[in-house]
């Protein structure tokens, strides 16, 4: 066994074992082909230094090493030096090639060849390239490039076999030659050609390595590989169809704020009919009320009641009121299993169309506000499936900055696809006024919030640099997987979960702590929520899990506007401990834990503020309701300026500053 010492992660490499690595742009379609080749023999690595994750996994005894998607291979990000260092060290390198932007991706293909590395090219996507009026001459391309071009559709499968077959194909292809010459004479010197070319291109890290100084001959170089490009591209793009397919036209409406702000918000209702109001009532009334506590708890009960008494220490923990053989089961299955498959439904739909790109672009102006970018909606978006995985997933954001804003707010005020369910199907027995509402406040902290973080933080937002791949009909299949595979991992980690919470709970019960502590909180949900007392034992669940405190909202007898602060509150609520975790993991112990705390103080706050606001103003008629939505409304707006007058007026002092210094 050896390990894959130049790219400085340890893969065992079986002796003999050929090094394949996948490299490609963002959105090619790598990970399709990664699948397919190494199928469930996948392991996953942290890269050395940075937070990104290597993929690799087993092909007939040789190694598949999956690398971020990147447009060049330098040092100019974490991707790009993970991809480079990884490539440099490639037996075999499988270039996965967007058919619909040949002109862009080749010119990572063409440094992937200038390194000396053997190439075989998937063309890919070439029936999108071909619905766009696209004519791509295969043969010849392989002929300009010197290495095979194997045209594909990863999605459908095509091209995927041939492809395994023909990696012992693989080969150096035909670099320019001057630059050839160049490289000559520093090959002897580093031992590589693919580290001469980088020195040459003015990468110091490989440069420094040698004990050498960069050349910086970065822009000549790119200028001659971007015309080589410019001119395969024109010899083997033989048609270009000037027709303008209605897929190009829905995709431009999809980005400007005029149609695509109304395309998001149907795509938004439409969600909330189906999962908030059929899945939610219909579906989760059947499962939860027909089958689990209609036939299952009895049945449970009438089992375990005869060894067991329901009414001893061990009967209450096992099957009374949040018995961990009834409670769990009902909420984790009947409540919800179905809100949960009907969210990464809908996000699946959005995934596989190339709708998220699009929405990322329409909302980079109002992130930036609050000191994101557009691709920040990706986490944010994922968050509403998961937070603990949104969490991971800011690691795509461009600077630090960027994901200590990200990351907080997903923990705050950002709502799981389990709760974000049971939120839906509570809000439906209340009026539309009360959804406003809401929605309202919890768009408020958020805005409130980002616009805070961004002022009281140093640096600035990265600028939003996107793929958008080609719209296109979600394929049924591919959706359900994605969402037959993600609801089975919310299981997996949902049931454990429950059952510890449904313990804790009724072990709180059985000993009187749970009394206890709905007697101590009284205070805040009584007088500043004006909520039940019973709604401690919500907030306490909500630690556990946030859908676990909403779905123990559900079953209490709540008025509308208490149904509205008890959902705010809750929803601005402490993460779940999975959540909780990885914030530690992805920030250092201090800042996770002012975040932590900072949740329970602005959920108190904001949820006591609205109490306080009905209750002074009414909330009997859908216009007093409106009245204390034009006061959040003025608060929010008065917050905002009053924080961008603080940073102007702090920044020109600073600027005085230096001024006199």
């Amino acid at each position: 066994m050896s390990h894959c010492h130049g790219c400085s992660i340890q893969i065992d490499i079986p002796e003999g074992a050929r090094r394949i690595v996948l490299a490609g742009n963002p959105n090619a379609g790598k990970s399709v082909f990664f699948n397919y080749l190494t199928g469930m023999y996948v392991d996953v690595s942290n890269y050395p230094g940075t937070t990104l994750e290597i993929s690799h996994g087993l092909l007939q005894g040789d190694v598949v090493i999956d690398t971020p998607g990147v447009y060049g291979i330098s040092s100019f990000n974490d991707e790009e030096r993970v991809a480079r260092d990884v490539i440099l060290t490639a037996d075999v390198v499988i270039n996965v090639v967007n058919a619909v932007y040949l002109e862009r991706d080749l010119f990572l293909t063409q440094q992937i060849i200038d390194t000396g590395v053997p190439v075989i090219i998937a063309l890919n996507m070439v029936d999108e390239a071909e619905k766009q009026g696209m004519t791509i001459n295969n043969q010849l391309l392989s002929q300009l490039l010197g290495v095979p071009v194997i045209p594909t559709v990863a999605i459908k499968k095509q091209g995927m076999k041939e492809i395994k077959e023909n990696i012992g194909q693989a080969r150096s292809g035909q670099s320019d030659t001057e630059l050839q010459k160049e490289m000559d004479k520093l090959v002897n010197r580093v031992g590589s050609r693919g580290e001469a070319l980088l020195i040459m291109e003015g990468d110091a890290t490989v440069a420094e390595r040698h004990g050498l100084e960069p050349l910086n001959k970065r822009e000549d170089i790119y200028l001659q590989r971007r015309q080589r490009v410019n001119q395969i591209v024109t010899h083997v793009v033989k048609d270009i169809s000037k027709k303008t397919a209605f897929s190009n036209i829905l995709s431009r409406m999809m980005i400007k704020p005029l149609t695509g702000i109304p395309i998001l918000f149907l795509a938004l209702y439409t969600m909330y009919q189906i999962i908030g109001v059929f899945v939610a009532g219909t579906v989760v009334g059947f499962t939860e009320e027909t089958l689990m506590i209609g036939h299952f708890e009895p049945a449970v009960r009438s089992f375990v009641g005869n060894f067991i008494s329901e009414q001893s220490t061990l009967g209450t923990i096992l099957i009374g009121e949040f018995g961990l053989l009834t409670m769990t089961f009902t909420y984790v299955l009947g409540l919800l299993m179905p809100l949960v498959i009907g969210f990464y439904f809908f996000l699946s739909l959005f995934e596989d169309s190339g709708y998220l790109p699009r929405l990322a672009t329409l909302v980079d102006r109002l992130l930036t506000s609050i000191g994101l970018n557009g691709r920040a909606v990706i986490p944010l978006i994922l968050g509403l499936g998961c937070v603990t995985m949104a969490t991971i997933t800011t690691r795509l954001l461009g600077s630090e900055r960027e994901r200590r804003i990200a990351i907080f707010l997903l923990g705050l005020a950002i709502p799981c696809s389990a709760q974000l369910g049971v939120i839906a199907g509570m809000l439906a027995s209340v009026g539309p006024e009360f959804v406003l509402l809401y929605s309202l406040v919890i768009f408020a902290v958020l805005v409130v919030v980002g616009t805070l973080m961004n002022s009281l933080l140093s640096g600035q937002s990265s600028d939003l640099l996107i793929d958008l791949p080609p719209l296109r009909v979600p394929r049924i299949h591919n959706v359900m997987t994605k969402t037959g595979i993600k609801s089975y991992q919310f299981l997996k980690e949902a049931f454990p979960l429950f059952a510890l919470g449904a313990l804790i709970i009724s072990t709180f019960q059985v000993t009187g702590i749970l009394v206890a502590l709905q007697n101590i909180l009284a205070p805040l949900t009584v007088n500043w929520l004006g909520l039940p007392k019973e709604a401690a034992t919500a907030f306490i669940m909500g630690i556990v899990r946030r859908d676990f405190g909403a779905a123990g909202l559900a079953g209490m007898p709540l008025t509308s506007i208490q149904t509205v602060i008890s959902l705010i509150t809750i929803t601005l609520f402490v993460p779940c401990i999975a959540s909780i975790l990885v914030m530690f993991k992805e920030r250092n112990k201090k800042e996770a834990l002012l975040m932590w705390v900072s949740t329970w103080v602005i959920a108190f706050l904001i949820g006591g503020i609205v109490a306080q606001l009905s209750a002074l103003l009414g909330v009997a008629t859908p216009a007093q309701v409106f009245t204390v939505m034009a006061v959040v409304i003025a608060l929010t707006a008065l917050v905002i300026v009053g924080v961008r007058l603080f940073k102007k007026q702090n920044i020109q002092s600073n600027s005085t500053s230096k001024g006199v210094v």
